[in-house]
């Protein structure tokens, strides 16, 4: 079985900077992957490009076994990515919206329908359903927006940080949808400043700062190669980026 996501030496420059810088890294299939770094250290640009949205300067990205950078249009049929600020259209209703982009899926409309009820449902927004998008709170828009990555079932969800302006409920919500979905074999990467959250839910981490993986693994792992055998991630978070800093 393919890997969920598999990254080779991968290379994006702005400019005369580079915001990936031979980055590696892979996912196994049903595993929640926290990518993690300090703002700017490159983790959006990543996502970005193993989503199809922009062309990396070198390197392999793999979907599911497929090339994403030689087969896009393919690969993006497994991919779902919620970006931290997602484009919704605030003139439609929360239904109207779901059904709009699984039309762009080509997906069935009476399946479509079905699956936008239940997700609607299942986030705690059906009572809403005719209310404009626009008038919806940030949390409850970022909600929709989860539906609307869901909708097509895919078999790799991109998210760049899922909980910004959800509260504690709205928040422990989107958790247990996310387990829902990797105990169904689907696969997340996930980016977060919440890092307990990510101690918490990620079976592997990745951190990165300026572009290069700096330490990777499971808990466990990172403690042995931090040197900090009871350390929390916040811990071993810091000192790894403190110390490329130096």
């Amino acid at each position: 079985m393919p890997e969920a996501c598999a990254i080779s030496g991968l290379v994006k420059r702005f400019g005369s900077k580079a915001a990936v810088d031979g980055l590696s890294f892979s996912v196994p299939p049903g595993m929640l992957y926290a990518f993690l770094g300090p703002n700017g250290a490159g983790k959006t640009t990543t996502l970005r490009m193993v989503a199809g949205l922009i062309q990396p300067d070198a390197g392999q990205i793999t979907v599911d076994g497929i090339d994403v950078i030689a087969e896009p249009r393919r690969a993006k049929q497994v991919i779902a990515y919620l970006p931290d600020d997602p484009v919704l259209y605030g003139k439609l209703n929360p239904m109207e919206h779901l059904e709009f982009v699984a039309g762009l899926w080509a997906l069935d409309a009476a399946t479509a329908r079905r699956d936008a009820q239940a997700l609607l449902e299942r986030l705690g927004l059906w009572d809403r359903r005719h209310e404009w998008i626009e008038t919806y709170s940030r949390g409850m828009k970022q909600k929709v927006a989860l539906a609307s990555a869901l909708i097509h079932r895919p078999r790799l969800i991109l998210l760049d940080e899922p909980l910004t302006g959800l509260d504690a409920g709205a928040a422990r919500l989107v958790k247990d949808m996310l387990s829902e979905y990797l105990h169904a074999g689907g696969t997340v990467i996930l980016t977060t400043h919440i890092l307990e959250v990510a101690e918490r839910l990620a079976e592997r981490i990745g951190i990165i700062g300026q572009g290069r993986l700096l330490a990777e693994g499971t808990m466990a792992e990172l403690r042995s190669h931090s040197g900090q055998a009871t350390g929390s991630l916040e811990d071993i978070f810091l000192r790894l980026v403190e110390e490329q800093e130096v």
